[in-house]
């Protein structure tokens, strides 16, 4: 049953006992027989002999990284590759281990599952040329569910990665500042992380400080894979509330989030405004802009129409909508570079961010690293950050409504309610978007709605996600009722959170 354990590009499953009604289905045995076929696959990708293989094994906080890095050491060793343990790290530092020339590993595995629930964990897998696609991790599940659980041994050589990242984001800082003060060109910002007990905490200790950066304030440093604090995840309100308290407690210049594993970010102003969803992909527009004039930049979805007014009118950029998914938004980036069309940023408003000019690898240690050149930067000249995304309009009224399908073929059902909800909004005169890869968009420009409305189908789930946003009070209730004109007749469709 292991293909079940796909979720996109990862492995994702139930770890240990912990919630009721979830029964583990991802132990060491599991990771184990993983390891074993990711092997297999690399040597026959890579051409290379599998006794040839050099693979990098990293974790972040969860309570059960150890038992699976266990069994996965086990699962490497046992095909005849070499395992290095890299402990603690964050999944953009294990897909750094395979371009390090101090490591230069042929693949390396990392064990996270993202801001899920302690009781979840799972595997990413890089190879030289980024993070495995769909495909590859169907090809590697498809072997394991052939192997038996093997017993390599648990021998494994060190590989302190994050040492290494590390240094190479502080090298960044410092070259790209240019501060008198050279090695410390932090001194005089406060900075406030907050690493929700996940694996972020070393970029106060092996970045910030040793930058020169005041980081009296930062929390939630100290992995702790039960997670007591709240959620590691910038889209979690509760996490932007703690960061955001944070931040004003300790009159800080700015406040960092990351998720668990570190490959997503989100910021918070000196003032307490929160940079999240549009806003983030705001913020790295800025700092691109200079450098990547009238580049494009990749989106999700689900971004508003203010947005793209900020992006194209406000920074002169162009802004490329396509499907949710950061990894469909990254592949989308790298197309537009590969066809000739400058495209320095694939962004999810989850806080996935990827930049051409680092391996189009989301990476929310990254994104800091960039934020904190302009912060350091801006200083020196005299100015703050707070205002820079002031020409974003605050959102007024959004809203999700999840509209569930019930039956098989859910997928099919789906895409034909999302074909006859577009043939029916364009019946009806409604200004559908023309250039949506997913789903079906709606702008409202007239005197009695105000705003857009997206619907499209879950990446996974037999759902579909309504997203809204209005302008003034009592559009979202009046969109409300003319999707739920649109969608009249489809029986199995739940239309209950539409009111």
């Amino acid at each position: 049953m292991l293909l079940k354990l796909q979720n996109g590009t990862d492995v994702r499953g139930i770890a240990s006992e912990g919630i009721e009604g979830q029964q583990v289905n991802f132990g060491s045995s599991e990771a184990n027989r993983i390891a074993q076929a990711f092997v297999i696959w690399l040597s026959g990708k890579t051409g290379k002999n599998k006794d040839a293989l050099r693979i990098g094994i990293g974790h972040d906080s969860r309570i059960t990284a150890e038992s699976l890095k266990a069994g996965i050491i086990a699962g490497i060793a046992a095909q005849g590759a070499k395992p290095y343990d890299s402990h603690l790290a964050s999944t953009p530092a294990m897909f750094m281990s395979v371009i390090y020339p101090e490591f230069g590993f042929d693949g390396a595995v990392m064990i996270t599952a993202s801001h899920l629930p302690f009781n979840r964990n799972g595997m990413k897998f890089f190879d030289r040329d980024g993070g495995l696609e769909h495909d590859d991790i169907t090809a590697v599940l498809t072997i394991a569910e052939k192997l038996s659980e093997a017993d390599g041994g648990s021998a494994a050589e060190e590989a302190d990665i994050l040492s290494v990242y590390s240094a190479d984001l502080a090298d960044k800082i410092r070259k790209a500042v240019q501060a008198d003060d050279y090695e410390y060109p932090l001194k005089g910002l406060k900075i406030v992380v907050d690493a929700g007990n996940g694996a972020g905490g070393f970029f106060v200790e092996k970045v910030l400080k040793p930058l020169g950066a005041d980081t009296a304030g930062s929390q939630f440093l100290e992995p702790d894979g039960m997670f007591p604090n709240h959620i590691p995840n910038p889209e979690d309100k509760a996490a932007m509330a703690a960061i955001r308290k944070a931040v004003l407690d300790a009159k800080a210049d700015l406040g960092i989030i990351f998720d668990t594993d570190v490959d997503r970010m989100s910021a918070v102003m000196p003032d307490g405004t929160p940079v999240n969803r549009d806003a983030i992909i705001a913020l790295m527009a800025v700092i691109l802009a200079e450098d990547y004039p009238g580049g494009t930049i990749v989106t999700d979805s689900v971004t508003s129409d203010r947005l793209r007014v900020f992006l194209e009118s406000g920074l002169g950029m162009k802004q490329h909508r396509f499907k949710r998914g950061y990894k469909n938004v990254i592949n989308e980036c790298r197309r537009l570079n590969e066809e000739g069309i400058l495209s320095p940023l694939a962004i999810e408003t989850s806080g996935h961010g990827a930049m051409k000019e680092n391996y189009y690898l989301d990476d929310g240690a990254y994104m800091a690293v960039k934020l904190l050149i302009y912060a350091a930067k801006a200083k020196a000249q005299g100015r703050g950050i707070a205002d820079c995304i002031d020409g974003l309009k605050p959102a007024f009224e959004e809203a999700e409504c999840r509209l569930r399908i019930s039956g098989e073929d859910f997928a099919q059902y789906g895409a034909q309610v999302l074909k006859d909800f577009e043939a029916r909004a364009k019946e009806t005169g409604l200004a559908v978007e023309p250039d949506s890869y997913e789903g079906v968009r709606i702008s409202f420009r007239g005197d009695d709605i105000r705003g857009w409305l997206l619907l499209r189908m879950s990446l996974h789930d037999p759902l579909l996600p309504l997203n809204l946003e209005g302008e003034r009070a009592g559009d979202i209730a009046r969109m409300k009722t003319l999707v739920r004109k649109l969608l009249d007749g489809f029986d199995r469709l739940d239309l209950t959170p539409l009111g």
